[in-house]
């Protein structure tokens, strides 16, 4: 074969392929464009069952944390058999329910999730209070019809009181929704690597993670 005739058969594959891709463009195109349709009804689809289960979680939140009622306040405390402070309350039903592990301290919980009103307020959400001089040192898990439950201080126990109590609705500071917007709760059609960024959330120093509230008013 002369040098011309393969460059002219060069030539002719490299035409050949060409016009191969152009004929096959759109049906790629239409392959992608069903790919996208399909991840998009998948999503959707997911999204919606995600949804409907936020209830659900949220009710399993009050029902878990009900059967906490009477474990003793420990500073630091993190599980019921050594005790419970405030934030360590939290942190081990969610921990329990969902299986997401939550910042240790009231003040960094209050940096997770969404911003509710207090008009708002759903059972699971998450209330704050300022008891100790400064923003969000209180938290408890809203359980609905104005009580919530939480673990006031040294020498008293897990308990349920009412947002409306003066007290309460004088030092009240927020509160934030976590069900909904945890990555357990995601539809698995997004990427793994973000509910991964989602909870990766920095822990400060042991003394940080150590709090309590001052005496508060016994539960009416």
């Amino acid at each position: 074969m002369t040098r011309r005739t393969r460059r002219r058969s060069g030539l002719l594959c490299a035409l050949q392929t060409a016009l191969f891709a152009l004929v096959a463009l759109p049906c790629i195109a239409r392959a992608d464009g069903m790919t996208a349709r399909s991840l998009a009804d998948t999503a959707r689809d997911r999204a919606a069952r995600a949804a409907k289960s936020v209830w659900h979680d949220a009710t399993d939140l009050g029902q878990f944390a009900l059967g906490l009622i009477g474990v003793r306040y420990r500073y630091g405390g993190e599980t019921p058999a050594a005790g419970l402070d405030c934030s360590g309350l939290i942190r081990y039903v969610f921990q329990q329910v969902t299986g997401v592990t939550l910042p240790r301290t009231a003040r960094e919980l209050s940096q997770v999730g969404a911003n509710v009103s207090l008009d708002d307020l759903q059972v699971g959400d998450l209330v704050f209070f300022n008891t100790r001089n400064y923003a969000f040192s209180h938290v408890g898990l809203y359980l609905g019809d104005d009580r919530f439950i939480h673990a006031p201080t040294r020498g008293r126990d897990v308990e349920i009181t009412t947002l409306s109590r003066e007290y309460w609705q004088r030092h009240f500071d927020g509160a934030r929704r976590l069900v909904g917007v945890l990555p357990s709760l995601i539809p698995a059609v997004f990427p793994e690597a973000l509910a991964t960024t989602l909870t990766n959330f920095r822990v400060g120093p042991a003394e940080d993670l150590l709090e309590e509230t001052p005496d508060l008013p016994a539960a009416p």
